[in-house]
């Protein structure tokens, strides 16, 4: 049987090994060295780790199997170049910078065109930074913007108060206010007073309105179908100064008619604002006039048409006004004389709830704010509108299906 002498050391290149069958003879240093120079200029980063695996690995096999060692090492050196050749194709690394230079991205600020509009440059830094400016929560200034000075001021909330009661057209008069409400600008607090109970029906309309709203509940009683509504805006008053709501109050009958530039004149209040209104007399067929008379924004008189109501102090509507809701819970800053609550009286005669109103928040006309117009337009109409002799149902959705089934022969 054929064996491999191990006290032969593989230092001596030269020497012959006799084995029964054959000879070999092992590479000396000088080949070594020739074969890394061929291939060093080829793979110059991993070919020192390459070859000196290659190294061991060839003098294991060697030594092991002197005769199969020749196939062998000739197998395992194309099996490197195979998977060598593999990971240079699929890394391709001498692009990779050439992808890096025409990806790069230039932060240079590059003059404009020789045909465009030159900007100043603080005009346009000034301009640039108005456009992230939210514009449904800010305003502008006028004046300031013509001198290219934009000073932002939030909007001022507009605290509507809306009595409803149950009427054939109540889903009609609030649907139709709420979308109104929808199209003003926030922000807007929308406070709908319901007797009794707050019903389903009014509180998924308050939902899909979109508005922001508050469902309150008058507990008080009323055997009076004219105190209904002033004991429903006193629940609202309660509630604005329990909680000290900030912002312009407005109580908006549901069945009125406004306008969106109303609202818009609303955020211009600083303590109390009044407008003229348009109503239509009932049990007459002609339109009345009612509200200040102005000198641009100075309230200098009143219409008024009726000769009954003549004796009252304001001559207003109760749509015709709106005021500062920091006079109910802060007395100290309008230097008001007394610190009591203001609501509206239910112990006067009808059509004077709104002059006994006035008068705990104002003491004359020179605290008054007339229409930016100068109370020349009408942004709000009171037309009494309401059916007549109408029942109301119980429900506002009804539970069967009207819509006749015809069966097909």
């Amino acid at each position: 049987m054929a064996s491999f002498r191990r006290t032969l050391s593989p230092a001596h290149p030269d020497r012959q090994y006799q084995n029964g069958v054959g000879s070999f003879s092992v590479s000396s240093s000088h080949h070594k060295f020739a074969y890394t120079a061929k291939y060093a200029s080829t793979f110059p980063v991993l070919f020192g780790y390459v070859a000196g695996l290659r190294r061991f690995i060839a003098g294991f096999v060697m030594r092991r199997h002197a005769r199969k060692g020749q196939w062998r090492r000739a197998l395992f050196s194309c099996l490197i170049f195979f998977f060598l050749g593999f990971l240079w194709g699929m890394f391709p690394i001498g692009h990779v910078v050439d992808d890096i230079r025409r990806r790069d991205v230039s932060f240079e600020i590059k003059p404009p065109p020789a045909n465009a509009e030159s900007v100043p440059e603080d005009r346009a830094l000034k301009r640039d930074e108005a456009l992230v400016v939210n514009p449904l929560s800010l305003s502008v200034d006028k004046h300031s913007a013509a001198d290219d000075t934009l000073d932002f001021l939030p909007r001022k909330q507009l605290i509507v108060v809306t009595p409803t009661y149950n009427r054939a057209l109540q889903a009609y008069f609030l649907n139709r206010l709420g979308q109104v409400l929808r199209l003003v600008p926030p922000p807007v607090l929308w406070i709908v007073v319901e007797m009794n109970s707050a019903s389903m029906e009014t509180a998924e309309l308050l939902r899909k309105t979109a508005v922001m709203y508050r469902h309150l509940v008058c507990t008080e009683n009323s055997t009076n179908v004219k105190d209904r509504g002033v004991h429903q805006r006193n629940t609202a008053l309660e509630h604005i100064e329990r909680h000290r709501l900030d912002g312009i109050v407005y109580f908006a009958d549901d069945d009125n008619i406004y306008s969106l530039e109303l609202f818009e004149t609303l955020r211009d209040i600083r303590r109390f604002g009044t407008w003229p209104v348009a109503m239509l007399a009932q049990s007459k067929n002609k339109a009345i006039l009612e509200g200040p008379v102005c000198n641009a924004s100075q309230v200098i008189g009143w219409h008024t048409n009726e000769k009954s109501k003549r004796v009252r102090r304001f001559h207003v509507d109760m749509s015709g006004f709106a005021f500062n809701s920091t006079i109910l819970w802060d007395s100290k800053r309008w230097k008001r004389p007394t610190s009591n609550p203001i609501r509206q009286l239910d112990t006067v005669k009808e059509g004077f709830q709104e002059t006994t109103f006035i008068e705990q928040l104002v003491e004359d006309e020179s605290q008054m704010e007339g229409s930016l117009t100068g109370c020349s337009k009408i942004m709000n109409w009171h037309l009494h509108l309401d059916a007549r002799n109408t029942y109301y149902p119980k429900g506002w959705l009804l539970q069967k299906n009207l819509d006749a089934v015809i069966p097909v022969k």
